[in-house]
């Protein structure tokens, strides 16, 4: 059930999907109907903010393209928007909108854990109605989606993951796959951690999760999916990787190697001018596994 320093409110929900043009419809000359693909629950965290409107509006609209899905928004407020829940409606799309305040302890941290009591709170919806089928997967609001990640994510079996672009000094967070397994992680903030991934970079089956009785994700910032993913009992082996084994983000770079997805997404990332490899200035680019770093070019070495 909800942890007891939790707050939360459900404000709203839909099952109905009302966006009929996602989905064939049915004849009198089909046999059976077209069978309904594993369900992705979308986890927004979203606080009041200006921007707040326009960023979901973008988000749902990029949403309304994807079948079998219902998206959790968690609010990090107090009471129930109506304004946002009434732009909810209008994407058709079946979805929970949920008030889940950041406990005020927290809000004076001098590094605030923004977005985990929302996640938590959907964690707990999750739990609470009993969902031990189809995929999860944290997209903030202010993410950018490229539509083929949903039908990649849709057969996570355990834990997916993929490169998250145009975040860091490296300018990309990705798994390190050789030879078609995850050896590894390449992203700019390792600090020890033994999943040093983003939030936005794996989906997790929520069949594979209902093992894992205590799972959760603390209130510690950088930490949150690191936690949450020992919470579950990830293990290197359960890593499948997508996105074409992790180069279909596209960074900056020259490293070749014809085994490691490095040297195709870095080059891709170098093309698109986001960033480049230096031999004599910038960030010393380094490789974790199990918590501990080397350095980029001895990994390969």
């Amino acid at each position: 059930m909800i942890p007891v320093n939790d707050t939360m409110a459900v404000c709203f929900e839909s099952f109905d999907d009302t966006r009929k043009l996602l989905y064939g419809e049915v004849t009198a000359d089909s046999s059976t109907p077209e069978p309904a693909a594993p369900i992705i629950y979308f986890v927004t965290p979203t606080y009041p903010r200006r921007e707040q409107i326009a960023e979901i509006t973008r988000l749902g609209q990029t949403l309304m393209h994807v079948p079998y899905l219902h998206w959790i928004v968690a609010d990090d407020t107090d009471g129930c928007n109506r304004v946002l829940n009434s732009l909810l409606k209008r994407f058709g799309i079946p979805y929970t909108h949920i008030a889940s305040p950041m406990p005020a302890f927290y809000r004076t941290k001098k590094l605030v854990p923004r977005g985990v009591a929302n996640r938590r709170a959907a964690l707990a919806w999750i739990r609470n109605n009993n969902k031990k089928s189809g995929v999860l997967y944290f997209g903030d609001d202010d993410n950018t989606f490229d539509l083929k990640l949903f039908s990649e994510i849709r057969t996570t079996k355990k834990v997916s993951m993929f490169p998250v672009g145009l975040i860091g000094d490296y300018a990309v967070s990705t798994p390190v796959v050789k030879n078609g397994k995850v050896e590894g992680f390449f992203d700019s903030w390792p600090a020890k951690r033994k999943w040093p991934v983003d939030m936005a970079g794996f989906a997790v089956s929520l069949e594979y999760m209902a093992a894992s009785p205590n799972v959760t994700m603390p209130f510690k910032a950088g930490y949150e999916e690191d936690e949450f993913l020992k919470s579950i009992g990830l293990r290197m082996q359960d890593i499948e990787p997508k996105a074409s084994n992790c180069t279909e983000v596209l960074v900056a770079g020259t490293l070749q190697n014809d085994k490691v997805n490095l040297g195709v997404l870095l080059k891709q990332l170098g093309a698109m001018g986001v960033s480049h490899i230096s031999q004599s200035e910038g960030t010393v680019a380094q490789i974790t596994k199990d918590g501990k770093s080397k350095s980029l070019l001895s990994w390969f070495s």
